[in-house]
């Protein structure tokens, strides 16, 4: 069956469905991410609530939003909490759109767990929904030149699979969820195989086109218009030998969008483009989102998504 391009596109970048509490994978990353962030917070004890004699009564918090955002981390949240011994009931959930003052979530339990999870708590929620919110407002910015063009993240992700599960929750792409999922060959592989861009290319293609049942998408990056001919050459040849297309990916790293424009021409005149799935990469964020997305690229990878989020503002209000 041919796929059109958005579908070939969302069949390779777009995983984050996967990425679920029921998944043991994501699971695993969860507890280990949020237990390791409780035990360095809380080593040895909460001084605090020892000084001020807090009790272990029972307490209800309500988490509420301070900003407008999209909702993200509430399941993993809730898992963190519940694995206290916290029970946790939502009022909104994963993906919703919140305002200033609406309620999140209500957490019950005693008064020192409440306190003591709260900034780890928070941070999980601040973070993943800062991710969601700048994922979604950046899509929005790109859809407004190419309603095609779609936005993804990278491996630039300090918190692995949390991460990429936010940018799923902002109607973001994941991109490779790790190492083994999908054959990216970037520049210091190439430099590993020629000295020169155009002569590696071909021969990191064949070597990973053995190995694409194991892949989700094979991509190359490249950085001149002889290299991405090259690329898109090699691509269209070893699709010809399939019944089906095979996602295959021209990365375009650190250009400017008048350079990815004549490749983008190059591709359509040497009958290439069908063969190729574009993802312009290097430098770009919500300023120049825009003229990015007016070239006509499959998609837009933007490290600061995850290396640089600004962290929503959430909180906590105990009664």
């Amino acid at each position: 069956m041919n796929r059109t391009r958005n579908q070939r596109i969302e069949q390779a970048l777009f995983r984050g469905h996967s990425l679920t509490l029921d998944n043991p994978a994501y699971c695993h990353a969860v507890c280990a991410i949020t237990e390791s962030l409780v035990q360095t917070d809380g080593a040895p004890e909460d001084l605090t609530s020892k000084a001020l004699e807090v009790k272990e009564r029972f307490a209800s918090a309500c988490v509420i939003a301070r900003e407008s955002g999209v909702a993200a981390g509430l399941e993993e949240f809730a898992l963190l909490m519940r694995a206290h011994h916290v029970e946790v009931a939502f009022e909104k959930h994963d993906g919703d759109h919140i305002n200033p003052g609406d309620m999140l979530l209500r957490a019950e339990g005693n008064q020192s767990k409440l306190l003591s999870l709260e900034r780890v708590g928070l941070n999980l929620l601040q973070r993943m929904s800062g991710i969601a919110t700048a994922s979604r407002c950046m899509q929005e910015r790109a859809r407004r030149r190419s309603p095609a063009t779609q936005i993804v993240g990278t491996r630039k992700t300090p918190w692995g699979l949390l991460d990429k599960r936010a940018l799923h929750l902002g109607n973001g792409g994941t991109h490779r969820l790790g190492l083994g999922d999908a054959i990216v060959i970037k520049n210091n592989h190439l430099a590993l195989i020629a000295a020169r861009e155009e002569d590696a290319v071909p021969v990191a293609i064949e070597r990973a086109w053995k190995a694409r049942a194991e892949s989700a998408f094979i991509e190359v990056e490249v950085r001149g218009e002889t290299a991405a001919r090259v690329a898109a050459k090699t691509f269209r040849r070893l699709q010809e030998e399939l019944a089906e297309q095979y996602p295959c990916l021209l990365m375009l790293d650190n250009m400017a969008p008048g350079e990815i424009g004549k490749i983008l021409n190059m591709l359509h005149r040497e009958d290439l483009w069908d063969h190729t799935l574009i993802e312009a990469s290097g430098g770009i964020s919500e300023v120049n989102v825009e003229q990015y997305a007016a070239c006509g690229v499959d998609a837009i990878s933007v490290g600061a998504l995850t290396h640089s989020a600004r962290a929503l503002d959430i909180c906590q209000r105990i009664s």
